[in-house]
Order: structure tokens, then C-alpha cells, then sequence
């Protein structure tokens, strides 16, 4: 008959999540038959099938159905055979889950596996002989051997024949476990005179379509009289044997009794069942006892239904059954299986989040087979049991990658027996980054100096910022925020590196025009969106001694010469004037030193070393030239220093007359010395010429000395003096006198007249024009101001 492929297709919702779907197929089944729609069935789109990247999951039982994610639907992937798999269970299932991802979900599934008739009934041995007294009672019985069908049901065995049917019948007793036993029984008197041997067909029937038979050749030899068969003490024998018992163990002990005497009653036991598993796991010795010849296992198979006999020396029997019961030990840990995992889980993920789903079985029963998982303490998952030995692992605190950035999840997974069983699997978890923290400055704000002068595109400084986060979220930038210093972008001074964040100056800095300035720095990092920070920078600048002293009194002028008047009376320490310089510059390079480079008489006249004052360090005497010019040099206290030279002209006089006399030609003196050279040339090619002129000049000068003389002694002015501007003094000596007073006392002869002059600081200043023209006309175009009468004069600057 043609084989067809029956399919029932059978769905149950089992929770809102969950659903089972079962299927119903023959056995033997070619591969690549269809199974059924699973897509269909549990009311998925095959797409869904392909992006939750659906697949089969068996444990460790072999894989006989796959999936067609293509076509959704499940096909026959190896060849499935009823009997090797479930033997005489029934039904017989296979069971399976189908899981996806994203999310992760969970199917059970059932295929039920119906029987074909596809087996024999098969007799283990193909002959049986017995040997029969001819005395022998109607109704004896003698024990004939099961036949093994692996089919259930209708394919199973049915019924036994038994031919010729002359001499015995059959008759079946249905035991305990289903099964039939067969006996032959005598219904006829045997007579060794007429028939000595007889042959006889045992024919066993299944009831499926074809049907199918099995035989057995059954040879008798009668014999002579034995009339007291065998009588087992019970017809049913119990007991029981722990799994693993060591082989050579006692099971139980059996005995039967035989009225015959002499080797008519001599007994012998044997088993009775075909099966090979029973024959090679026991045997009975000769006196009863039922020994265990292999090893047990309560996970393959909890009890055996053994046939024994029990047969005397004249061929007479009786039948019996054990039913050894296996007694479970624990001696299976619990099987942990991943069903599915996710390798990496981001930090925010909201509580409950599923991460892996694992299903744990115990072969042991009971107590032995009650499974308890946990994980290890202190980490932030939490398992939890749902349904059919699976369990859930999911996350119950919030998740932080910057405390952990990954957990080794240990699941231990205990039995309750005695002693207790466990099993232990280990999932690395990965937590992925979320950009929630922001780049962190090392300090609160940032001090940086930089010297005066320097390069344009020199690197000041570096800020760092750092980020908790991983990667990209963790890349940092630094930006210049838009500010301004004295009104010009702080761009134009400094700069930003992006990612280095050294901070570069954009110009050369003048400590003189800026100090110091600030600004603010912005650390970004690259998530998204991305978060950020800020830190003030404040830029110091730093002096450079790069501005030499400047002199501001005495001034130098270059039309006119400005000298100071000491009186003969002088005594030491007499202040003759003050230099009075400043240096733009700070700190050490503003510090002035003032030093006398060069003097007409050393001996006479000192600078002080810190505030410039020229004093005499002698009393100054009639030898002393009227004439005094002193060279003085401002040095500054920087590393290297800077100087300025100032040249102050000291008139030695008691009257303004003397003065003049000797000052006018001061300058003269000057452009002779300045040009010594050029007149030596000069004097060699012309020397003739020369000396001629000389003459003329030297006449000449003594007449303008002359008269210039005259006129100062008949004059009742004195001349105008020329006063400093008001400076401070650098060093904290106070600052110059700026009130000088002048009192004029007239009498009708004007050579009799008096002129005294105020000090200002023991100072006088004469300016003298180097031409006395000039000098004579400043006098005339006073003098009608001082004929009036006497007045004191004042002045100020």
C-alpha cells in the first residue's frame, strides 16, 4: 500500500507570549517532507522568521525536523524511525522550541510520531523443543516464547497460531505491562508407541495493513511418564534494585516445588524472555536466585517484567513473572542549556530587559530531578523560572558601563537531592556605551604664563578633559568660546587645537599694553547629541626687560645747554641735582641703578647709586674749574640689562656772570672736540690757511668775550632758569622741588644792584644759548620789566 502523509495540525495558545503548536507524521518519512506551515501557524510573516534569525533548538537530542526560513515552513530533515526512538512509549513525541530575536521570543513545539507497520513480529529463536512425558495430564501447560513486535497498536501483536492443533492448543493470558503470555496446553494424551516426535508451526499475527507474521518451529519428544509438573511459590514475584547496583548484586530469590521424586523432581530455572536487554542484564541460577549480570540505569527504563520457568527433569514446567522495580539515585546534574543570549546590552536599558533564555533539565525523578537556579550575588541580573523547565535571565537594577564594563553571569543550577547535584554555565556580558557623561576639566580653571615677545603660533599651555565614556562618546574636542579682551576678539590672541587642546598665542604679547587676560574653553564629546563642559583659562603675561630707562630730567636738548650751579661755598654732600629716569618695564627690570661713568673731577661730585642724586663728596675750592660736565649711566636690573647716559653740565660759580663767561662757548668746545679729526686732517693739507684764520678767530672771540662781559655786569637781570617737569622719583625719594624763588632788590645804579636766587633742593639751572646774541637779547627784552621797583619774583612751573 502506498504510503501517505497524514498531517494534524493541532495550535494552543498557551499565554500571550508563548503559543504551542503540534503536528501529527508518520514514521519513515523520506527527508525534505513537509511537516507543516509553522509561519502560518503561529501567525508570523516570514520575514519576521528571517530578521529574528528563527532556528530550531532540540537541547542535545538529535535534530530530525529543520526549519525553511525561506518558505516558513518545517521539513523532514533526518529519516525518523518510531521504534529507535521511543521504543514501546506512547505516544511518541518529538518536542522542540523554536526561538527568535529582537525580541527574543519562545514557540514550543510537538511533533507526535504515529506508527507504520514496518516490523515483524520476530521470535528470538527460530526452533524450540520440548521434551513431554507421554504420561503427561491433559491440561498441562509448557511455556513457549514471546514474540517481538517494536509496532504498537494494530501494527503490533496480535494473536498466535499454533499447527497441527491435534495434540495442543494455545492459550494467552494478558500480564501487567500488556504484553501476552503464550502457553500450550495438552488437550490430547500423548503416546510415545504412536507418534515419539512431533512438529509444530507457532505462527505470531500483528495487525496491520499489509499484515505481517512471524514463525517458530516447535519439536516434541515424548517421553515416558512424569505426571507431577513443577509449582512456582507465587505467581507473581517483586522486587526492587538501586540504579547503579555493582554487577553480581541479588535481585531476588525464586522457588518452585516438584511432587516427583528422584530426577523427575529435580528442578531447573530459566528465563523466559526473548528480549536481549532483559536476558543480558539478568540471570537465574539453579537455585533461584535471580542475579544482576549488567548495568541499571532508572533514566533508560524504571522497572523489568521477567518470565521465568521453572522446569523438572521429566519436562514438565511452571510459569512465573518478576517485576523488578529500579530505584532512582541521583546521579544526573541538572543540564543547563543556552537557548539564546545576547552578547551586549546597552546601559540604559530599562528593567526586565530579557538577556538570555536557557532551559535546565535533570534526568533523576523527584526530588532528585527538582532543579533551582541562581546566580552569583552583587550584580545587577536577576534570574526567574517561567515555564517548563525554562528560565529568564534579565537585568533588575539600572546598568552604569563607567562602574562595570562587563559581567561574567555565573548561573548555578542545583538539584534536591541527597547529596545535592549542580551544574554551572558562565555568559560574558558586554555593556554597551550611552553618551551620559560629560567631558570633566582636571582642574576647575587654568593659570598659564607666557613671556612678553614672544612667537606667534607658540603653544602656551594644554587643558585636557576627560570622558568616562567609551569611544566615539568618549572623543573629546576643545572649542575657543566666542569672547572679547579690550574689545578684540579673544580669537585674535589665542587659539585651540581641537583635539590636543594645547592652547597656541596668535600674536606677539606686550606686557606694557596687556597684563593678563581670560577666556573660556568648551571640552565636547563626540556622542550624540554630545555633551560638554567648560574651564576659564586666564593668560599671564610676563615682562621682558625689552625697554631700555628713559631720563626725564635732565632733559636733553640740543639747541640749548642746561647746567647746574654749585657756589664755591659748597659743602659736602652738597645736592647738585637729581637724575630723575623710569623704565616702562616691572618687576627687577624696572629697577634703576645710577652710576657716574664719566666726570671732569671724579673727586668731586658722586651719584647715588638708587636715586640718582648728584652730591659733592668734597668742599669744592677756588682750583676748582668753573666748567664740570659729568656722564651719567642708567642701567636697569634685567637679565641682560639695559642703560641710557644722560650728560649733566655743573657750573662751579658763585654769580651768574662767571657763569656766562666760561659756559659760552661750552658747545664750541664740544663741536671742536667732535670733529678733532677732520681739523687734524684738515690743518695737515692747509696748515698755511689755517693758522691765518685761527688768528682772525681768536681776535675776534676775545673782543665778543669782551663785550659779552660788559654787558652782564651793567645789566640788573639774571638769567631766566629753566625748570624740570614735575617727575616722580622711581625710588621713593620724594619728588624734585618745583617752587623756585627769585628776589630782585634795584637801586639807582643798576651795577650796584642785587640778585638773589631761592634754591629749589640746592639746585640752580642755567640754560645758555650757545650764541650770546641770543642770550643778550633775552636780557634786553626783559630788563624794562625789572626796572621797576624792587619786587620779589617767583616762579613757577
Amino acid at each position: 500500500m502506498k504510503r501517505q502523509v497524514l498531517l494534524l495540525i493541532s495550535i494552543f495558545c498557551l499565554s500571550a507570549v508563548i503559543g504551542q503548536v503540534s503536528y501529527s507524521i508518520p514514521e519513515e518519512m523520506v527527508k525534505g517532507s513537509l511537516v507543516g506551515n509553522i509561519a502560518q501557524d503561529l501567525g508570523l510573516d516570514v520575514k519576521r522568521l528571517k530578521s529574528g534569525k528563527a532556528r530550531i533548538y532540540t537541547g542535545d537530542s538529535v535534530q530530525y525536523i529543520e526549519l525553511n526560513r525561506e518558505r516558513g515552513v518545517l521539513i523532514i530533515k533526518e529519516k525518523i524511525d518510531r521504534e529507535v526512538l521511543c521504543r514501546q512509549t506512547t505516544p511518541c513525541a518529538l518536542h522542540f522550541q523554536i526561538t527568535l530575536e529582537n525580541p527574543l521570543e519562545l514557540f514550543p513545539v510537538t511533533v507526535e510520531i504515529t506508527d507504520i507497520n514496518d516490523n515483524v513480529p520476530v521470535f528470538q529463536k527460530r526452533e524450540r523443543g520440548f521434551e513431554i512425558s507421554e504420561s503427561a495430564v491433559i491440561g498441562s501447560k509448557f511455556m513457549l516464547e514471546k514474540a517481538i513486535d517494536p509496532d504498537i497498536g494494530l501494527n503490533g501483536l496480535q494473536r498466535y497460531t499454533l499447527k497441527p492443533s491435534d495434540n495442543f492448543l494455545l492459550k494467552l493470558h494478558t500480564q501487567s505491562d500488556g504484553s501476552k503470555k503464550v502457553e500450550m496446553i495438552l488437550q490430547k494424551p500423548l503416546d510415545r508407541e504412536k507418534h515419539e516426535h512431533m512438529s509444530l508451526v507457532l505462527t505470531a499475527e500483528d495487525g496491520g495493513e499489509p499484515q505481517m507474521t512471524g514463525t517458530m518451529q516447535i519439536h516434541v519428544t515424548v517421553l515416558d511418564a512424569n505426571d507431577n509438573a513443577p509449582v512456582f511459590s507465587k505467581p507473581v514475584y517483586k522486587a526492587s534494585v538501586t540504579e547503579n547496583s555493582v554487577i553480581g548484586t541479588l535481585v531476588t530469590k525464586v522457588s518452585a516445588s516438584d511432587a516427583d521424586k528422584g530426577s523427575n523432581g529435580e528442578v531447573t530455572y530459566v528465563i523466559g524472555n526473548s528480549m536481549d536487554t532483559v536476558s543480558k542484564l539478568f540471570h537465574i541460577n539453579s537455585e533461584g536466585d535471580v542475579i544482576l549480570d549488567g548495568p541499571i540505569d532508572y533514566e533508560k527504563e524504571k522497572n523489568y517484567h521477567i518470565d521465568i520457568e521453572a522446569i523438572d527433569q521429566g519436562g514438565l514446567s511452571d510459569s512465573s513473572k518478576i517485576i523488578i522495580e529500579v530505584v532512582d539515585v541521583n546521579d544526573n546534574r541538572p543540564i543547563v542549556n543556552m537557548i539564546s543570549t545576547s552578547g551586549s546590552v546597552p546601559e540604559d536599558s530599562a528593567h526586565k530587559t530579557v538577556i538570555a533564555l536557557m532551559s535546565v533539565n535533570d534526568p533523576d525523578s523527584e526530588t532528585n530531578g527538582k532543579v533551582n537556579c541562581a546566580i552569583n550575588d552583587n550584580i545587577p541580573f536577576e534570574i526567574k523560572f517561567t515555564s517548563n523547565n525554562f528560565y529568564s535571565l534579565m537585568t533588575d537594577s539600572d546598568l552604569d558601563r563607567e562602574i562595570s564594563s562587563h559581567y561574567n553571569i555565573t548561573v548555578t543550577c542545583s538539584d534536591e537531592g541527597v547529596p545535592s547535584l549542580s551544574s554551572s554555565v558562565t555568559l560574558t556580558l558586554q555593556i554597551s556605551d550611552v553618551n551620559d557623561n560629560a567631558p570633566v576639566f582636571e582642574r576647575s580653571s587654568y593659570e598659564a604664563y607666557i613671556v612678553e615677545n614672544n612667537t606667534p603660533g607658540l603653544s602656551i599651555f594644554t587643558v585636557r578633559a576627560r570622558d568616562a565614556d567609551w569611544n566615539q562618546n568618549a572623543r573629546v574636542s576643545y572649542i575657543l568660546e566666542d569672547s572679547s579682551v579690550n574689545g578684540v576678539p579673544v580669537s585674535s590672541y589665542v587659539s585651540v587645537s581641537a583635539d590636543s587642546g594645547v592652547i597656541h598665542a596668535v600674536r606677539s604679547f606686550d606686557y606694557e599694553q596687556i597684563k593678563d587676560f581670560h577666556f573660556r574653553v568648551k571640552a565636547q564629546d563626540g556622542g550624540s547629541p554630545p555633551l560638554s563642559s567648560n574651564v576659564t583659562v586666564k593668560i599671564l603675561i610676563q615682562d621682558q626687560n625689552d625697554n631700555p630707562p628713559q631720563v626725564l630730567y635732565p632733559v636733553q636738548t640740543g639747541g640749548s645747554l642746561v647746567a647746574e650751579m654749585v657756589p664755591r661755598s659748597a659743602d659736602v654732600s652738597y645736592l647738585v641735582t637729581k637724575v630723575v629716569a623710569v623704565d616702562v618695564d616691572s618687576g627687577q627690570n624696572a629697577w634703576l641703578s645710577y652710576k657716574l661713568q664719566k666726570a671732569t673731577d671724579r673727586a668731586l661730585f658722586e651719584v647715588g647709586l638708587q636715586n640718582g642724586e648728584i652730591r659733592t663728596i668734597r668742599q669744592v675750592t677756588d682750583k676748582d674749574a668753573v666748567k664740570q660736565r659729568l656722564t651719567v649711566i642708567v642701567e636697569d636690573n634685567g637679565q641682560p640689562s639695559r642703560s641710557a647716559t644722560v650728560i649733566v653740565n655743573v657750573a662751579v660759580a658763585d654769580s651768574f656772570p662767571e657763569v656766562l663767561s666760561e659756559f659760552t662757548d661750552f658747545t664750541h668746545d664740544k663741536e671742536y672736540n667732535d670733529n678733532l679729526t677732520f681739523y687734524l686732517v684738515l690743518a695737515l693739507a692747509v696748515v698755511s690757511f689755517l693758522f691765518i684764520t685761527c688768528l682772525v678767530v681768536i681776535i675776534s672771540v676775545k673782543i665778543y668775550r669782551w663785550r659779552q662781559s660788559r654787558i652782564m655786569f651793567h645789566s640788573n637781570l639774571p638769567v631766566i632758569p629753566y625748570y624740570p617737569p614735575r617727575y616722580s622719583d622711581t625710588l621713593g625719594t620724594g619728588t624734585l622741588q618745583h617752587v623756585y624763588n627769585y628776589e630782585v632788590c634795584r637801586t639807582t645804579d643798576s651795577r650796584k644792584s642785587d640778585c638773589k636766587f631761592g634754591t629749589a633742593g640746592s639746585q640752580n639751572v642755567l640754560i645758555m644759548d650757545p650764541s650770546a646774541t641770543g642770550t643778550m637779547q633775552r636780557i634786553q627784552s626783559e630788563k624794562s620789566i625789572l626796572d621797576e621797583p624792587d619786587y620779589p619774583l617767583e616762579v613757577r612751573k
